[in-house]
């Protein structure tokens, strides 16, 4: 009987969590995934290390690892922690393998394709996509960011961005009043300022200000205020779909994606159930003649 082949180690490292899994012929193997607190680590080698000592698992072949920041020649630095992680650093950290260091907003769109169906929630239709057509991944979670996918004759493309910290659209005096108030705080109002976990907060803080006040609280309690129907979160709600809706909309115009968009990341998904309630596809389609 023939040895199975070592396992590979896949990652995903986002702002706030980690998960790592490992990874046989492209599929993970049942069971492997576990999920670590950024917080409580000092870097990434750390927690490969408790993975390791934990899973008792084989020395890997390679690795993949996806994370949030940018990556060029080799390192990632992620955007909302401070880490920096090097390919041959973590190559070391796993016995000598290659290690391959993406986006995770990459890693997101070369996904696509190998979902399963019951993790899929569609919120708006179309026409039916040729194949081939180019797509669009759009990540909300601890950061905003994009990805677009062509298919090409040489294999799937995967184009990375930074396009959270782009400048926040706006369209009404509400907005300008929001994009300045951001800009007060950090110099610029970036996407990501309002459309991330903390960009939340900071949105129904300041709604709360102009209602006459209210405490300040998190992403989760102002998520349970909105099913609670509670008027000041629901406003804030109804600001943050619309804003997420926009910017969705102008990276249609800007990618042309006629294969589909995609929505993925915490925020994403915990907003799913009111997009539609909150007008995310009105805010979409709002672009004049090219509506």
């Amino acid at each position: 009987m023939s040895q199975p082949s070592a396992p590979c180690i896949v990652a995903d490292i986002g702002g706030t969590n980690s998960r790592v899994a490992l990874c046989r012929e492209g599929r993970l193997c049942p069971g492997s995934t576990r999920r670590y607190r950024n917080a409580d680590h000092t870097d990434f080698e750390a927690i490969l290390d408790t993975y390791l000592t934990e899973t008792d698992a084989p020395a890997p072949a390679q690795a993949c690892i996806a994370l949030a920041g940018p990556v060029r020649d080799g390192a990632g630095e992620m955007t909302n922690l401070d880490w920096t992680l090097t390919e041959s650093r973590l190559s070391t950290a796993i016995g000598g393998r290659p290690v391959t260091l993406l986006n995770d907003l990459q890693a997101q769109g070369h996904a696509l394709g190998r979902i399963v169906a019951d993790s899929m929630h569609p919120l708006l239709t179309g026409a039916k996509p040729a194949p081939g057509a180019a797509q669009l991944v759009i990540g909300v979670g601890t950061g905003f960011n994009a990805a677009a996918v062509h298919e090409a004759p040489c294999g799937r493309l995967v184009l990375a961005s930074e396009c959270g910290h782009a400048g926040l659209p706006v369209r009404d005096e509400a907005e300008f009043a929001l994009s300045r108030h951001l800009a007060a705080d950090h110099g610029f109002a970036a996407v990501e300022d309002v459309l991330s976990g903390g960009g939340l907060e900071r949105l129904d803080r300041w709604l709360g200000a102009g209602e006459g006040g209210g405490p300040a609280r998190g992403s989760r309690e102002i998520m349970q205020a909105i099913a609670a129907g509670e008027p000041r979160a629901r406003h804030t709600g109804r600001g943050f779909a619309g804003l997420f809706g926009a910017m969705a909309g102008d990276l249609a115009l800007i990618h042309l994606p006629f294969g589909g968009i995609w929505l993925v990341g915490g925020m994403a998904r915990a907003f799913a159930p009111y997009l539609h309630e909150f007008g995310f596809a009105e805010a979409f389609h709002d672009k004049g003649r090219f509506a």
